[in-house]
């Protein structure tokens, strides 16, 4: 697999005119769209794809989206995950009753696609950063997604476009530690016919390349759980 991956939104939308309409303008955008028609599968694809952001809708068959939030919040591995909620509710009770169970945001129907993505970009910033294109520090450590740079200590490292993902996933999440399989869809995609040794000859070149003499080493093994960036560790 070559080139950039597009981060993964999930989109859980029962309404297939709806669907399609989000799915074409958030591709449009730069997102790859996971889609999910009710909850009980928005759960499941949630936890198995780690999208950086979910878009639900209030009103879905069997579970609404209420209790979908409810479940996000309550599972570890989805927790941390941003919702912005579409409802057709104005009604400021209701509003307050969706983000009280940890919606991040809300759009109310009908809205306008402009303001939608507006709203993405701006929990993106505060959760994926790298996504929506803001610089990354980590101690001496900087990535540039617009400029696609990297530095550590005011000199440029030359990283592989693998590399470079990988460290991507670690900066926005320093001292967090991923497993290779979290590793290996995040960076290699979830299709992607490769092994968990790969991750670890990636992890190698990585920890070589952000090295410095009589340095520390950047990144924590963590045995049978994972790696961490973690220059304090």
């Amino acid at each position: 697999m070559t080139g950039d991956l597009k981060p993964k939104v999930l989109v859980v939308e029962d309404e297939p005119a709806q669907m399609e309409m989000l799915a074409y303008n958030l591709e449009k955008a730069g997102f790859a769209v996971l889609r999910a028609v009710d909850g009980e599968e928005g759960l499941l694809v949630a936890r198995e794809s780690e999208p950086v952001l979910i878009v639900l809708d209030w009103m879905l068959p069997s579970l609404s989206g209420i209790e979908i939030c409810r479940r996000l919040r309550a599972d570890p591995a989805t927790r941390a995950i941003p919702v912005l909620m579409l409802t057709a509710r104005g009604e400021e009770d209701d509003l307050v009753r969706g983000l009280d169970t940890g919606a991040d945001d809300y759009v109310v129907k009908p809205y306008s696609v402009t303001e939608l993505l507006a709203r993405m970009r701006a929990l993106l910033r505060r959760t994926s950063p790298a996504s929506a294109g803001e610089i990354l520090h980590y101690g001496d450590i900087i990535l540039d997604p617009e400029r696609h740079r990297v530095e550590r200590a005011g000199h440029p490292l030359h990283l592989g476009p693998i590399e470079y993902r990988l460290l991507t996933v670690f900066m926005e999440r320093p001292g967090r530690v991923w497993s290779r399989e979290q590793l290996l869809d995040r960076v290699w995609g979830q299709d992607a016919d490769i092994d968990f040794r790969a991750v670890d000859v990636a992890v190698g070149r990585l920890r070589k390349a952000l090295s410095l003499p009589g340095g520390p080493n950047p990144i924590r093994t963590v045995r049978g759980a994972g790696y961490a960036l973690d220059l304090e560790g």
